[in-house]
């Protein structure tokens, strides 16, 4: 199965599709990654070097693949952080070329454009055109907790706001949400929840909250990538979130153990797909 993985790109490190290509290589899905930028490491260090590419970058490597003939074979479009309204643009455009060549290709998109502590750290007009075009393009969804309250204007401090904002998501075009980094006020301490949403249904999965000194980076793309890939392989929501955040868990443990601020995906290898720690799904409505 072949994915069209449309993020940024680090050559130091784990974030955008350095997070994500690895995790469905591993399923044994085929990734066509297209760099948006391709930096040193990702900017939470601070500085960085490298350079943001053109937008139309994107549509001509579509090109360029699609010249080949293997459109129809593609199954998935992912995208992550889209630096500039330019990009949002160009990925509805190969969205839409995708689907042209296979109707059946999902979509699953990770909207990111901030976080709790840190506020929206994209252009001001990005969350506009993401919620506007990205997010009712999507099958799948994938925003924190701060990216579900700025999608839908709800504020968001207990599981049941969560549950009703995802719907509001749903409604707007997406026929799954996964909201990770979940606290709420009716969580219990140290635990950290992930939501999974659909029309009629939603589980959690709920893991120890593991303390890093630095927030981690990457966490969501390689989670976006984790429950896109085992959803492609055919689990159905339930115990495609369990999968997912059990290997991600798995990645989480490597990384303490190391006592590192990157991802430790390649020390983890297979392990994301066999996790020493099988997180139970729960269902919550």
């Amino acid at each position: 199965m072949s994915i069209l993985s449309i993020q940024s790109h680090v050559a130091f490190g784990h974030v955008g599709n350095a997070a994500a290509v690895l995790p469905l290589q591993l399923m044994g899905h085929e990734v066509w990654p297209i760099h948006t930028v391709q930096f040193s490491n990702h900017t939470g260090y601070g500085a960085w070097t490298g350079q943001v590419f053109d937008a139309t970058i994107i549509g001509e490597l579509l090109r360029g693949i699609d010249a080949r003939g293997v459109l129809p074979s593609c199954r998935a479009v992912l995208s992550g952080y889209m630096g500039s309204p330019a990009t949002i643009r160009e990925v509805a455009n190969a969205v839409a070329t995708v689907r042209a060549a296979n109707p059946a290709a999902i979509y699953c998109c990770d909207p990111v454009m901030g976080d709790i502590g840190r506020g929206v750290f994209v252009q001001p007009d990005i969350p506009k055109l993401m919620i506007e075009t990205a997010v009712p393009l999507a099958d799948i969804v994938t925003p924190n907790q701060f990216e579900l309250e700025l999608i839908t204007g709800c504020r968001v401090t207990t599981l049941a706001e969560a549950i009703a904002a995802a719907r509001a998501v749903i409604a707007m075009g997406p026929k799954v949400v996964i909201v990770t980094s979940l606290v709420t006020a009716d969580a219990k301490p140290g635990e950290i929840r992930v939501l999974a949403v659909t029309a009629g249904q939603a589980w959690t999965v709920t893991t120890p909250l593991l303390d890093f000194p630095v927030p981690l980076n990457g966490a969501g793309d390689a989670l976006a990538a984790l429950f896109l890939g085992h959803t492609l392989k055919g689990l159905a929501v339930p115990e495609a979130i369990s999968a997912t955040v059990s290997g991600l868990f798995q990645v989480f443990s490597e990384t303490h153990r190391a006592g590192t601020r990157e991802l430790q995906l390649v020390a983890t290898g297979m392990k994301m797909l066999v996790p020493e720690n099988a997180f139970s799904v729960e269902p919550v409505d």
